[in-house]
């Protein structure tokens, strides 16, 4: 007598998986934790790339006796790079994989950023800067999409404010790192060792990251890689196991269409990166140059960027946390409430060679806490915004416009240490972060508190 024929692997006999259910409501394994770690680190590499021009621009000029204005069109150029970067990165996230677009971003932006170690001139810094840029934003929307489908909703705005913080926290490692670099080896130095560190990066991710659940179960030929990183993550499946999204069946694959689904949203997220970055990068680019024009050492100028990132490392994890617990309109403008009174405070403030320091290094750090806090968290609220099949495209296209902010600020910091000096800086801040205020009011899709999502588990089980 024969015995029973046995279904061979991958038999489809069984019901179709929800991803969304394992992934939304899901457990919270060490794997994922591993991944957000893995990501976070391509952003932190990401941050010390970004931060390396502002730091070295006293020491540039100095060297090329150049004034430090005449590096605005270099600035600017770099962010242009970045438009274009999160318009590209974005879209071959969603079509290529989050993890190829997040390894040769960081790729790239590491290979350019030696180039940028050779430069001899202001034009063709400028250039090498584009291309930096391009690296640089394709980083951060693609790193945000790849958090976002890892972990569990609950703990999600968190974690990608964890993960975009180390773009801040990465430019304090930038900071910290010249510090000793720059008075003994000079600018050269410190762009090739950011753009060695990138590179290495690259490698260890190309050896570890894997791809997003949420990729691949749009995938079918790469079930059996899913079902792989699923049992990593505590969920083992048969290996036959068909899946199916319940959240985002039927999302358009047309990404630049499918944006402007909701188009209030998009166009407020556009509006509130636009002024937060405007503010940021102010920031980034030009307080070093304000604290050396006003006669503070260049220890000085580098404590004090330092302070300003590291503030918005501590700021942008608090407000993840507010955010997990309040969500995230209420949170997010009490951020800008407290950017707008920080700058407010450091415009009566009298810069110069004999000012007390500490009181300098304080306040910078306090505004770094509330403009970081606010920009970081802003890519939670973007990746909460789009769905799964359009949203690197989604956050890489907010950050794009976004960085018109930036390219704005290399002229207008400039324009307002000239004509007013800190006075005028710092209130151009203001109302900058007053501006993103006002757009963040408007978005309808907002991240849910703890008591939010509690009701919409409890309506879910009744």
């Amino acid at each position: 007598m024969s015995s029973p024929m046995k279904a061979p692997p991958g038999a489809l006999s069984s019901e179709p998986v929800d991803i969304s259910r394992l992934l939304d409501h899901g457990r919270w394994a060490g794997y994922q934790g591993f991944v957000v770690g893995l990501t976070a680190l391509a952003v932190v590499i990401d941050g010390v790339d970004s931060q390396l021009l502002g730091i070295a621009i006293p020491s540039i000029a100095k060297d090329w006796s150049v004034a430090s204005a005449a590096f605005a069109p270099v600035l600017a150029s770099g962010f242009a790079g970045m438009m274009v970067g999160g318009a590209i990165a974005g879209i071959v996230g969603d079509r290529l994989g989050r993890r190829f677009a997040l390894i040769a971003s960081v790729l790239f932006f590491g290979l350019a950023t030696i180039g940028a170690s050779m430069a001899h001139s202001l034009v063709v810094l400028g250039v090498l800067r584009f291309f930096v840029g391009i690296g640089l934003q394709g980083a951060s929307p693609n790193a945000a999409a790849l958090v976002s489908e890892y972990v569990p909703l609950r703990h999600r705005a968190f974690a990608i404010t964890a993960t975009i913080v180390c773009i801040p926290l990465g430019a304090t490692v930038a900071g910290l790192i010249a510090i000793p670099v720059l008075p003994a080896l000079g600018w050269r130095a410190l762009f090739a060792i950011g753009g060695l560190l990138s590179i290495a990066i690259s490698i260890a991710l190309l050896r570890f990251l894997p791809e997003s659940p949420r990729f691949l179960v749009r995938r079918p030929h790469q079930w059996p890689e899913l079902i792989r990183i699923l049992g990593r993550m505590g969920q083992p499946l048969e290996p036959g196991a068909r899946f199916v999204d319940s959240v985002e069946a039927g999302t358009p694959r047309a990404p630049l269409r499918a944006i402007f689904n909701t188009p209030g949203d998009t166009v407020a997220l556009w509006s509130a990166f636009f002024f937060c970055l405007l503010a940021v990068y102010s920031g980034f680019n030009w307080i070093p140059s304000m604290l050396t024009r006003a006669g503070l050492s260049r220890t000085v100028a580098s404590t004090g960027i330092t302070a300003y990132n590291l503030g918005g490392v501590v700021g942008a994890l608090t407000g993840g946390l507010a955010i997990a617990r309040f969500g995230s309109k209420s949170s997010m403008l009490t951020m800008c409430g407290g950017a707008m009174l920080g700058a407010l405070a450091m415009r009566s403030m009298t810069f110069g060679a004999n000012s007390p320091t500490v009181p300098i290094i304080v306040l910078l750090a306090v505004i770094g806490a509330f403009i970081n806090a606010t920009q970081v968290t802003m890519y939670a609220l973007a990746a909460h915004v789009y769905p799964s099949a359009v949203r690197a495209t989604g956050v890489g296209t907010a950050t794009s416009v976004g960085r018109l902010g930036a390219i704005l600020s290399t002229y207008a910091g400039a324009w307002a240490l000239e004509m007013g000096g800190s006075a005028l800086f710092f209130t151009l801040v203001a109302v900058a972060m007053l501006a993103v205020s006002v757009s963040l009011a408007v978005i309808g899709r907002q991240l849910p508190g703890r008591a939010s999502l509690a009701s919409a588990r409890a309506a879910a089980a009744m």
